[in-house]
Order: structure tokens, then C-alpha cells, then sequence
């Protein structure tokens, strides 16, 4: 673990994430430089607050300045694609370590943390596993997005039993000692392939949640990215728990519109997905490892069942926001990958004899997936 005190900290970003980092190092009596390539009214009028609790901050600095990186101890990274960030180039030159904002917010962590990943559901994931916490009478707070950075939590997690992290494959590229006591994966999909050297990396990525788990910690994965990741030579170390919409033979599994259980001690059905407010087999998969963390932590099934099923789905993912002339609109701008968009679109019921009757409007930028040949099946036209 990094001790702060009286160190020189170069810090690299300064969204949301990295202010939050720059607040908690200046608090930890660090000496903070913090760096963004970007220079805008917003940004500046957002870094005084950091300049005032002894912050030094250089904004539009997209190279690294030599005289910055003398002395520093410690390099804080809180940006995307960080293999093309030339300060980190310059901070492992000098044999800086160098670490991301999640690493820095769970060392300075005074609770237990339960961790969410997977290209797709992890905030919605995050979500339903804090509600089932707060209704097991557990004290929990839901950290890690970017209005809700890990770093602004560590100040009250000594009040809490657990902080439920939502994290992604970039921020878990710079963990060094970050162990989960409940690690769930909800799925690997392609994403980011235009970071990535190919999916074997961000497989990589991913597993490296697991890595610093102890025997007595927990893993709660789908059973196809379990097989992604043994297929690469990867054990996990902690006791595992899988689920799968698709895979009977997963320890928690679909069946018939049942979700059963085939854990030791536990076997038999644990809820009616029917009578669930959320629908399609992502979100039955989302409520799987939603029911497993609870087991794991004691939670009676009855209390997580009553809390699971109320829950309605989130803001912007396969929400209903009008039905006109029987036609309904949704939103799921919140599907940020092909494999999302997938998952929605197989949800949807068919037209009467199974003809086209979704017109999807889709755009944004292209991360580098494949295109799916399945979409004229479900869509009337498709425009990349």
C-alpha cells in the first residue's frame, strides 16, 4: 500500500474521477500535480476548488513536461485508453509506479467492497445487488461511476458494512492490490476493440478483478465468461458461483421461466422471473447475481426475492417512454456496444408470423466490434 503523506503525486485527468482523486490526495497530505490535455471555462472554473486546497494544476498539457515529473514518488492515472497516454510512457520510464484512481480510493477504503464488472448490465447489476443489501439491513453506498467516483466515497466507508463498486476494464488495467470480497462478472462481450490488441486482452482485463481474491473471498461469474477466462490459462482463486440464462448446468440457471439454484444447500427454485418487473434474459441474469451476492452474505432469500422483483428497470436501458397507436418507443441509449444492442433487440417480441418489427435508430462511435449478421433479422433496416 502507498503511503500518502508528504509524497509528490503526479496526477493525469481531471474529469469527475480525477478531481475526485485530487481531492482525496491533497486531504491524504500529498503533493498533488495534476495534469488534463484539455483546457476549457469548465475545466478551469472546476480546477480552482483544487487549486485552493494546495493542488498545483496545469491544464492543456497533452506532452509531458520534464520539470513536473521531477521527484514525483507516484503517478495517479484517471483516464480512458491509457496505453496511448504518453505521461504514463514517461512515468514508467523513470520506474514511477503508476496506478489508477480505483487502486488509490480502494487503499484508502475503511469497508468491505463488492465489486461489479462485465461489458454489459454492471451498473444496473450494481444497482440491484445495493438494493438487496439496504433491504438485508446492511449499510452499503453504490461508488466507482463517474458521478459517483470511488475516491469522494472513502471519507464516510468507515460507516459502512460494504461499498458497492461498479468498475470497467480500464480502471481495473492499473489495479495492483484491489481484492473484492464479492467479485461479479456479468459477462464478457466484444468492446473496446480499438484499445485492445484483440479480445484475449480484454478477457485479460477483466480477470484481473479476481486476481488479488483470497481463498475465502467470493466470485460470482457467468458461466461463459468463467470459460473465457480458463481458456486463456486463468484460475480464479476465490470459491465461485456461476449463472447463465443459457447454461443449465451453471450453478444458478433459467429454467422454464424459473430461476433455480444448484449450489450445495441451497438447491431447488429461488424466484418466478415472470412476476419480475424487469424482462429478457440479461436482466434474468442481472437478478441471478443479484440472489447470489445475497446468499453469500446471509441475506434470507425471501428478503432479496421481494426486493428483486419491485425493482423496475433503470433510466435509458430498454426503457418504455410512450406507447402512441400501439407502437412503443423505447430508450436504450444506455446500450453503448453491439452486444447491448443485441441483447435489447432479442428481447423485443416479433410481429404476428415472426416478420421485422423494430425500426432502430443507432449511432455513435465505432469501437472496433463486428457488425452482426443477425440484424435484418430483427430490424427493418440498419444503418452503420
Amino acid at each position: 500500500m502507498f503511503k500518502l503523506s508528504g509524497k509528490r503525486v503526479l496526477l493525469v485527468g481531471l474529469g469527475a474521477r480525477g478531481r475526485a482523486a485530487c481531492r482525496l490526495l491533497c486531504e491524504s497530505g500529498a503533493s498533488v500535480v495534476a495534469v488534463d490535455r484539455k483546457d476549457s471555462d469548465a475545466l478551469r472554473e472546476e480546477t480552482k476548488r483544487l487549486a485552493k486546497l494546495g493542488a498545483e494544476v496545469h491544464l492543456g498539457l497533452a506532452k509531458p513536461d520534464t520539470k513536473l515529473l521531477a521527484g514525483v514518488d507516484l503517478g495517479v492515472i484517471s483516464v480512458g485508453g491509457i496505453r496511448e497516454t504518453d505521461w504514463v510512457r514517461s512515468l514508467r520510464k523513470r520506474d514511477v509506479p503508476v496506478i489508477g484512481e480505483l487502486e488509490l480510493g480502494y487503499q484508502q477504503l475503511r469497508c468491505l467492497n463488492i465489486a461489479v464488472t462485465g461489458t454489459n448490465g454492471k451498473t444496473s447489476a450494481a444497482k440491484l445487488i445495493e438494493q438487496v443489501l439496504l433491504g438485508g439491513q446492511r449499510e452499503t453506498r453504490l461508488a466507482g461511476k463517474v458521478n459517483c467516483p470511488v475516491c469522494d466515497a472513502v471519507t464516510d466507508s468507515k460507516e459502512l458494512d460494504y461499498l458497492m463498486l461498479a468498475v470497467n476494464s480500464f480502471q481495473l488495467e492499473l489495479t495492483q492490490f484491489f481484492q473484492p470480497t464479492v467479485a461479479v462478472l456479468m459477462n464478457i462481450e466484444q468492446d473496446h476493440q480499438d484499445h485492445y490488441r484483440g479480445m484475449a486482452e480484454y478477457v485479460k482485463a477483466k480477470a484481473r478483478m479476481f486476481a488479488n481474491q483470497q481463498p475465502f473471498d467470493w466470485a460470482i461469474v457467468q458461466s461463459e465468461a468463467l470459460a473465457q477466462i480458463r481458456s486463456l490459462g486463468i484460475e480464479i482463486p476465490s470459491k465461485v458461483i456461476t449463472f447463465s440464462s443459457s447454461n443449465r448446468r451453471a450453478d444458478i440457471s433459467l429454467n422454464r421461466g424459473l430461476i433455480v439454484s444448484r449450489v450445495p444447500g441451497w438447491e431447488g427454485p429461488l424466484l418466478d422471473f415472470s412476476e419480475c418487473r424487469l424482462q429478457g434474459a440479461h436482466n434474468a441474469e442481472i437478478i441471478m447475481a443479484a440472489l447470489a451476492v445475497g446468499r453469500v452474505l446471509k441475506i434470507p432469500l425471501e428478503q432479496s426475492a421481494g426486493v428483486l422483483k419491485s425493482q423496475p428497470p433503470l433510466l435509458h436501458r430498454c426503457e418504455t417512454v410512450a406507447e402512441i397507436n400501439g407502437i412503443r418507443f423505447i430508450n436504450d441509449s444506455r446500450s453503448t456496444n453491439l452486444a447491448a444492442m443485441e441483447k435489447t433487440l432479442t428481447s423485443m417480441p416479433p410481429a404476428p408470423g415472426g416478420s421485422p418489427n423494430i425500426w432502430l435508430l443507432a449511432g455513435g462511435r465505432d469501437k472496433g466490434g463486428a457488425f452482426p449478421k443477425w440484424a435484418p433479422c430483427w430490424t427493418t433496416e440498419l444503418k452503420r
